[in-house]
């Protein structure tokens, strides 16, 4: 029978790693990691400059005051204060040498090291592609609704969005045509502009995105409010002037409420999944709940854990869903990680129409493949799997490890062939999949990053 082993794991950063290519960093938190070390590194460069420029400018300070103090007493007798020599002296002197020397100093640049590093570092940075990516997968944490606030519980390494921020990620899924979240994110944008947060975002430029945004979803009537309220902070609006008249126009045309439109509104599949990733998804019945249990695993008596049971833990009935707790070790954990993070690269996936594998916008990570022969502990991981499960390990698949980037993701799919894909997994040459094995071996403390599994209709 066959197995699919899909691990999903962390993996350990290394100090300013050089890629000889761009390597879509936003697709793998463990490449991510690098860029963190990199910034710090920036950081410490920025702040050896400020130190070397207050210092520079405390020089010029003293001066300034000790001058200060010098002119005042001279110019309430100038000839007076000249008559004696050694004033005289001084002024020559500060005129023909000191003046010279504040000169050198304010004139010197204190920034080489930090354009030496910054330059050295720019290899590192990011492409418009990094930046769009990563704005692009924020759109799970629209779905789990949480980023913009700083008060959801247990979400650690807070860094709630900033009006600017909404705006951006609204004008992207803008320009993407995807109405239903830039209607998301400008609605966030202008509640935090309504609740006095200081912004150079202004609520004209956020009402006009939103207004046309819910008109292409088919609330007309909402529109309509929207631009109305968008004309009232500014009149000579060119484009809300000619909305309005367009949009009342169809209003008197026809009943608003029953206007049939074009909508990119998510179908019901994905309201279930959204609700999923808030933990606000379907609930099994008392009776259903009552089916399920926490037991101690040894697989029908088991030699290996006869002893030394697993801990198991029923977490769905239909489709069966079944968590087995301390399964890995750290140690563990810290080799596969060893192993499988130069082998990483960006996910691909089979597309449905052609049959050629590539990169796809709904599934953000990057993966690496390990087989058994290559080191002893995968093998010995395969076995532990094969004997918790009885699932014979021949007709397994190569482990995948799998990498998530910024709101890493991978859309509602099946690890499986339909009916209407008989041969889904020919190249295998072992029929269908039967079963999915993960490990997880980071849990995140925020909700969506754990797999949605929702029971089959």
């Amino acid at each position: 029978m066959e197995r699919r082993c899909w691990w999903c794991l962390p993996v350990l950063s290394c100090l300013l790693q050089t890629f000889s290519a761009h390597s879509d960093f936003y697709t793998s938190i463990g490449h991510m990691t690098d860029l963190l070390y990199t910034e710090k590194d920036l950081v410490t460069s920025l702040n050896d400059y400020i130190t070397a420029e207050e210092k520079k400018l405390n020089q010029v300070k003293l001066w300034a005051e000790k001058l200060d103090v010098l002119s005042a007493t001279a110019m309430q007798d100038p000839e007076g204060f000249l008559g004696h020599p050694v004033n005289a002296f001084k002024l020559m002197k500060r005129l023909n040498t000191e003046w010279g020397d504040l000169e050198s100093l304010v004139l010197k640049d204190t920034t080489d090291g930090f354009i030496s590093n910054l330059t050295l570092q720019r290899k590192h940075f990011l492409i418009d592609e990094d930046q769009t990516g990563a704005a692009k997968n924020l759109r799970p944490f629209v779905i789990c609704k949480f980023v913009t606030t700083d008060s959801s519980t247990g979400v650690r390494h807070k860094s709630p969005m900033t009006v600017e921020d909404c705006f951006e990620l609204g004008k992207i899924a803008y320009s993407r045509v995807d109405y239903y979240h830039t209607e998301l994110w400008m609605e966030q944008a202008l509640k935090q502009l309504d609740e006095g947060e200081e912004s150079t975002m202004d609520k004209v430029t956020v009402l006009d995105y939103l207004s046309y945004a819910i008109y292409q979803q088919g609330e007309l009537g909402r529109a309509l409010e929207l631009t109305k309220r968008l004309l009232i902070l500014d009149p000579e609006h060119q484009r809300a002037n000619g909305n309005l008249k367009y949009f009342e126009f169809q209003s008197r045309g026809s009943d608003a409420s029953k206007e049939k439109m074009h909508l990119r509104e998510p179908v019901p599949e994905r309201e279930i999944y959204e609700m999923l990733c808030r933990g606000e998804g379907i609930k099994l019945t008392p009776r259903r709940q009552s089916q399920l249990f926490c037991c101690y695993h040894d697989n029908h008596s088991h030699p290996k854990y006869l002893l030394s049971p697993v801990k198991q833990e029923d977490e769905w009935d239909r489709p069966y869903i079944v968590h087995y707790h301390d399964i890995i070790s750290h140690s563990e954990i810290e080799k596969v990680e060893e192993l499988a993070k130069p082998r990483l690269r960006r996910a691909i996936i089979s597309n449905p129409i052609t049959g050629v594998l590539e990169t796809a916008p709904y599934r953000i990570s990057k993966s690496a493949w390990l087989t058994a022969y290559e080191h002893p502990l995968i093998d010995q991981i395969n076995q532990r799997i094969e004997d918790l499960t009885g699932l014979a390990m021949d007709t397994a698949e190569e482990v995948q490890v799998a990498n998530y980037g910024v709101g890493g993701q991978y859309e509602p799919h099946f690890d499986f062939g339909w009916t209407d894909e008989p041969d889904a997994f020919k190249e295998l040459g072992t029929g269908n999949r039967i079963a999915t094995w993960l490990f997880y071996v980071i849990i995140s403390i925020c909700m969506g990053l754990l797999p949605c599994l929702p029971p089959p209709t």
